[in-house]
């Protein structure tokens, strides 16, 4: 693996072909308009990644409707035709350099902590999350308790990620990953402490995870073979960072084997550590085990700044595509100096200060 030779070979993720395995994971940057729309300054960074030899960009979460969707104040949204086209500024400054760009559709359910339609929340249950809110991202104090979504409103979440989807198709977007992850409405639907419901999204792991696979089948329908579709997937959240599937192995072969099922082109697993087994002890970590059971692409997040585990996890099988965060942010060109190496930079901790959007001397840094 003579400059980690895994990281560099191209890869087909259902129609979008990429360049290289390494991808720029979503992160939340509250930077655009009080209204949503994706701004210049936003196109300017997701372009210092492309430059920076990112094959594959996944954008922060994106609010797909204009009712409970919003979790953050100035978070950017794709539901309405306005701010889709505000993004195509976003996605021409990604393929100009040579990047292929994937939207994060995301709702944030319970989660939410900013939200300019409405000042109430939505959850599978009435149950607030653990934790406190998030103070760089505007937050302060506990979660309110959400009120318990009907299937009626279900119905309205499920059509506005194929709303948005379609938008992010019209905006130029190469690919949709859909939020299931960190704490996020579809990932409150699989947590049992959430998910306290006694229908059929409640329960058993076949009753927890049918809702997130039924978004996958809408949108994969929605938007056709010519688009990428994928989710993320995550055990850990936002405000409860120990959080483990209680079913242990058995319950990631329900969810995996049935996201796979759904016709998406890949799963994205991000995890504290990529690398380390799923669960307690030994055993396989849950980018093998989503590879293992679902049959798609894996990509895989969590602590794989080194170019050399990296490398390894893609060698090893375990995943096809690696996703960066915070090694991304302290190193927009992570990809040029993994090749050359070259040495990496420290995370600025200005970034997150006062809040954790985009500096404008951000911009200035090396791409």
């Amino acid at each position: 693996m003579q400059n980690f030779a895994p990281l560099w070979e191209p890869l087909q993720l259902g129609s979008t072909e990429i360049a290289n395995r390494v991808a720029l994971a979503p992160m939340t940057r509250i930077s655009a308009t009080e209204d949503g729309h994706a701004t210049a300054k936003m196109a300017s960074y997701y372009q210092a990644y492309a430059k920076g030899g990112f094959g594959l960009l996944i954008t922060e979460g994106i609010y797909p409707d204009t009712a409970h969707s919003q979790g953050y104040l100035f978070q950017p949204g794709i539901a309405t035709e306005e701010q889709a086209d505000s993004w195509s500024a976003v996605v021409d400054a990604a393929h100009s350099s040579g990047a292929r760009i994937f939207a994060q559709l995301m709702h944030a359910g319970s989660q939410a902590q900013g939200n300019r339609f409405v000042d109430s929340s939505i959850g599978p249950s009435a149950v607030a999350p653990k934790g406190e809110q998030l103070g760089f991202y505007r937050g302060e104090g506990p979660y309110p308790v959400p009120a318990e979504i009907t299937v009626e409103q279900m119905d309205d979440v499920r059509e506005s990620f194929v709303t948005a989807a379609l938008n992010a198709k019209r905006a130029g977007f190469d690919g949709v990953e859909i939020h299931g992850a960190n704490g996020y409405l579809l990932d409150q639907f699989l947590t049992d402490y959430l998910n306290q419901r006694t229908d059929n999204y409640g329960g058993s792991p076949e009753n927890r995870v049918r809702f997130a696979v039924e978004v996958c089948e809408a949108v994969r329908d929605a938007v056709g073979p010519d688009m990428a579709v994928g989710i993320r997937i995550s055990q850990a959240k936002v405000s409860d960072g120990e959080h483990r599937w209680n079913g242990g192995q058995e319950e990631a072969k329900t969810i995996f084997s049935a996201l796979g099922a759904t016709g998406i082109d890949f799963i994205h697993t991000t995890e504290p550590r990529a690398t380390a087994p799923a669960f307690d002890g030994e055993g396989d970590s849950l980018a093998s085990l989503a590879k293992q059971h679902s049959g798609v692409s894996v990509i895989a997040n969590g602590n794989l700044d080194d170019p050399e585990t990296a490398a390894a996890m893609l060698h090893d099988g375990a995943a096809d595509v690696v996703a960066l965060g915070k090694g991304a942010l302290a190193n927009r060109n992570w990809p040029h100096r993994a090749k050359n190496n070259l040495e990496f930079d420290e995370l600025d901790g200005r970034l997150f200060a006062p809040v954790a959007d985009v500096k404008d001397w951000e911009l200035d840094l090396p791409a």
